[in-house]
């Protein structure tokens, strides 16, 4: 043990990164009364009578289930259910620590899509929201798609579209430095599995009309008929003017690039083959596509990657405790794409426009006051739009 990181040393002294408090008496035949029997029937019967009553007399209200498989875990790749714990244990922390939730690790043995469909539909019952982690794609579309339906609670899996949405706030801000219009420009993603995917869909969302994904063969373009489902609905909808070729070809005039891929596949060369001002966002980890400082040294005006250690990091962090929290305090039944969109502008906006410039173009993770700005934006969008 003498060898072991700081990491392991601290893990092996927390045990688990959070633990559970009671927060009613049960010291006194009294307080059993009404804790415990008999007094805990009329609570049963309260629910039974009107199942939303269970939002309000138990903590359900405040529960959100963090569910994975382990076969997606940060950029380890498939190692199972229990090892995908720590990291499950780390959001349910920051899910406490920046939007008072409770959120409990469900780390399913299972890699069966149906399995995991029904585990945490079974489950529903006990949550108000459900997180959906690390589920690798193409699993994980079919996963949430189908949940989203059949739960009457917000689904939401971060590796997807939390994401995105911060990767969307950075966008934002970048435009304004470089002062360009998100509807005119290009916009290159390589990597078309969860991220990528949702990513490329979530900025033509924001407003972006041009976007070329790409995958490890290349540009995805019309004139294939692709074994992934996914590849051929997004040759629908990108790459407008059908171009083929490799990466290096898409980056041709670009604008910007986002990564989300594996690391030191983009070159020096090919980001100065971009437009003036470019943007580049290489989020692959633990290597990005190209390190913040090749990027700047190229050309690029605006870097931000997926490290702590650079400048502009886009975590994803900043995202689903507000997020949820928002959901949560409007009893909110789904997360919806203006949701989403919320979330961006408010994780831009945290930014003053003062101290607003290349290196800081997303506020820290820390900064609880954002959470709160994010929650803020999540309820009031949810509540306008039902009425």
């Amino acid at each position: 043990m003498k060898n072991e990181s700081l990491a392991i040393k601290k893990h092996r002294e927390w045990k688990g990164k959070y633990d559970i408090h009671v927060k009613a008496s049960v010291e006194t035949k009294e307080d059993l009364a009404l804790a415990y029997t008999p007094g805990v029937a009329d609570a049963c019967m309260a629910i039974h009578n009107n199942i939303e009553e269970s939002f309000n007399l138990t903590g359900r209200g405040n529960q959100v289930a963090v569910v994975t498989d382990g076969t997606a875990v940060l950029g380890l790749g498939d190692i199972g259910p229990e090892a995908g714990m720590p990291v499950m244990e780390g959001k349910a922390a920051l899910f406490k620590t920046y939007g008072n939730i409770d959120a409990f690790p469900l780390c399913l043995k299972t890699k069966d899509t149906e399995e995991i469909i029904r585990t945490v539909k079974l489950l529903e019952g006990n949550f108000a929201g459900i997180n959906l982690e690390d589920i690798s794609a193409p699993r994980c579309f079919e996963v949430e798609s189908r949940l989203r339906k059949e739960l009457n609670i917000p689904v939401f899996h971060d590796d997807q579209h939390g994401t995105a949405i911060v990767l969307g706030g950075a966008l934002l801000n970048a435009l304004k430095i470089v002062n360009k219009d998100i509807h005119n420009i290009k916009v290159v993603v390589n990597g078309a599995g969860a991220a990528g995917t949702a990513i490329g869909k979530y900025v033509m969302s924001l407003g972006v009309n041009d976007v070329i994904m790409c995958d490890r063969d290349g540009i995805i373009d019309r004139n294939h008929n692709y074994p992934n489902p996914h590849h051929n609905e997004l040759a629908k909808i990108t790459n407008k003017e059908n171009k083929s070729g490799l990466l290096k070809d898409a980056l041709v005039g670009a604008d910007v690039f986002i990564g989300v891929s594996v690391g030191n596949i983009v070159n020096k060369e090919m980001i100065k083959s971009m437009n003036h001002n470019s943007i580049v966002f290489p989020l692959a980890n633990p290597i990005p596509e190209i390190s913040y400082a090749d990027a700047k040294e190229a050309g690029a005006r605006i870097v931000g990657t997926g490290s702590s250690k650079n400048p502009n990091q886009v975590n994803n962090a900043l995202v689903f405790p507000g997020l949820f929290r928002g959901a949560l305090d409007a009893k909110a039944t789904d997360i919806t794409d203006e949701m989403k969109r919320a979330v961006s502008y408010a994780i831009a906006e945290s930014v003053p426009s003062d101290k607003l410039n290349e290196e800081y173009i997303l506020p820290d993770v820390i900064n609880k006051e954002v959470h709160k700005n994010i929650a803020k934006k999540v309820k009031e969008t949810w509540l306008n739009n039902i009425k």
